[in-house]
């Protein structure tokens, strides 16, 4: 039974996180985007269905607006101590803050028509969407959320539909975020859109502000009064399917470009002679052995391993072995791979008096090494893989990673128009699957060049695990 009412019982979140499709989803990506437009059709919409992609494009520098179709005063029908006008100012300041904490650059923008009546109000809300200056003068790619159109709710499924109409005629990108499907559907219901369902990873900070967020929302998560009618709205296991590692999104197809409107590219992998080209034209394509750059951010992340030895380890992506000569001190067993033929020849030259190294021809994202690691490093790899195949390696990582293991990630900060994603996404990727494998962060060191992290499935500090603290 379909219900919008989240003081009585729904799916619990146990029973979603239960299905290993949802720890498998292909990733969303915000890279490409000029500028994100998120439309709620009440206040407390965009906290909670989409509260996570405004903080991760404010932290991109990407400009957001937000805008709020109805005043929510229709939210406390029965109340005998807050009018329905009074209740709309009290929303509109709410929403004001909450947004404040996710994007604060954001403009936000109320439309102020009456809550209950969505349908009745179609013709002036089109009309107002379709004027307002973030849809009538948008320039560059342009991404749209809004809320999903099977939600079930009536107001969702009209705004949706709106949304998907206006995104068609002015050539946006349109994700749209499900609120209610959590708590009347179920893994196996029939209506789960599980073929159109994409993730977008959100890291630690991102993940805070969006909690904080919805306490902002006050007067749907807290009573008005203790006087009957004055309830809570939303009660804390509703709530419990907005605070995950991730925000999920129904990714529509894309829709026909308005002329003169560029979309961000969809490229899912590098030409497959890219690094035999790059090889090809340098011995040491990113100056490896010659810059102070490289050699000092090897040191910083040999620094960053919490241990003083590794039995076996694992290099993904070793390129001419300059690092996995580093490692090889550190370690009894070390497997480096690349998936360039030129590059393992040279890594081999230089191991060569490392018996205890073997270099391999090899590819983490088709067939992952088999065993378990006590360390596996992934540094300068990670923005090559497109976002699904990323998070599927990065769950490979994890799953053979020994209990007292170390993962480190390093990865340049500054964008390439080659790699497929940014490091900064890839590290945000990255957290998504630590936490659905329980593993602790380590270690986070951040420059304006690089960003390096370090993770464990055993969360002692080095200082605990030898006797000092």
């Amino acid at each position: 039974m379909v219900s919008f009412d989240a003081r009585l019982p729904g799916t619990s979140v146990a029973d979603w996180v239960a299905d290993a499709r949802l720890h498998t989803l292909p990733a969303f990506t915000l890279d490409g985007f000029a500028h994100l437009i998120v439309l709620a059709a009440h206040p407390d919409d965009e906290t909670l269905g989409a509260g996570g992609l405004l903080a991760e494009a404010f932290a991109r520098g990407i400009p957001s607006t937000v805008v709020i179709v109805t005043d929510g005063s229709a939210s406390h029908p029965r109340s005998p101590t807050v009018s329905p006008e009074a209740l709309a100012r009290l929303r509109a300041a709410e929403v004001r803050a909450a947004v404040a904490l996710l994007s604060p650059a954001a403009e936000v923008a109320l439309l102020d028509f009456a809550d209950g009546s969505l349908d009745r109000q179609l013709p002036a809300i089109r009309a107002a969407l379709a004027a307002h200056p973030a849809l009538a003068t948008h320039t560059g790619p342009t991404l749209l959320a809004a809320p999903w159109r099977g939600d079930g709710h009536r107001d969702h499924r009209l705004l949706g539909e709106l949304a998907a109409e206006l995104a068609r005629e002015r050539g946006l990108t349109l994700v749209e975020y499900p609120i209610w499907l959590w708590h009347w559907a179920n893994p196996g219901h029939p209506d789960t859109p599980w073929t159109g369902l994409v993730a977008l990873p959100l890291g630690d900070s991102v993940r805070a502000a969006k909690q904080n967020a919805i306490r902002e929302h006050r007067s749907q998560v807290e009573r008005l009064s203790p006087a009957d009618g004055d309830e809570e709205q939303l009660l804390a296991e509703f709530l419990r399917h907005f605070d995950r590692g991730d925000e999920i999104f129904v990714r529509s197809e894309h829709p026909e470009p308005k002329p003169g409107v560029a979309h961000p590219p969809t490229r899912t992998a590098l030409p497959g002679t890219y690094f035999d080209d790059t090889y090809a034209r340098r011995a040491d394509p990113w100056g490896f052995t010659t810059r102070w750059y490289e050699r000092r951010k090897r040191a910083v992340t040999l620094a960053a391993l919490p241990r003083e030895r590794y039995a076996n380890a694992l290099e993904i992506g070793c390129s001419i072995g300059v690092l996995t000569h580093d490692l090889a001190a550190r370690t009894d067993a070390l497997l480096a791979i690349d998936i360039a033929e030129a590059a393992v020849e040279r890594a081999r030259e230089r191991l060569a008096g490392e018996p205890h190294v073997t270099v391999e021809l090899g590819d983490a994202a088709t067939a992952f090494p088999a065993g378990r690691f006590d360390l596996i490093v992934l540094s300068e790899v990670g923005y090559y893989f497109d976002a699904p195949t990323l998070a599927a390696v990065a769950a490979d990582i994890f799953a053979a990673l020994t209990p007292d293991a170390t993962f480190v990630a390093c990865h340049w900060r500054h964008p390439v128009t080659d790699y497929l994603q940014t490091g900064d996404h890839v590290h945000t990727v990255i957290a998504a699957q630590a936490a659905r494998a329980s593993c602790t962060r380590l270690a986070h060191h951040i420059e304006a060049d690089f960003v390096l992290d370090v993770y464990s499935p055993n969360p002692r500090s080095v200082a605990a695990e030898t006797g000092l603290a």
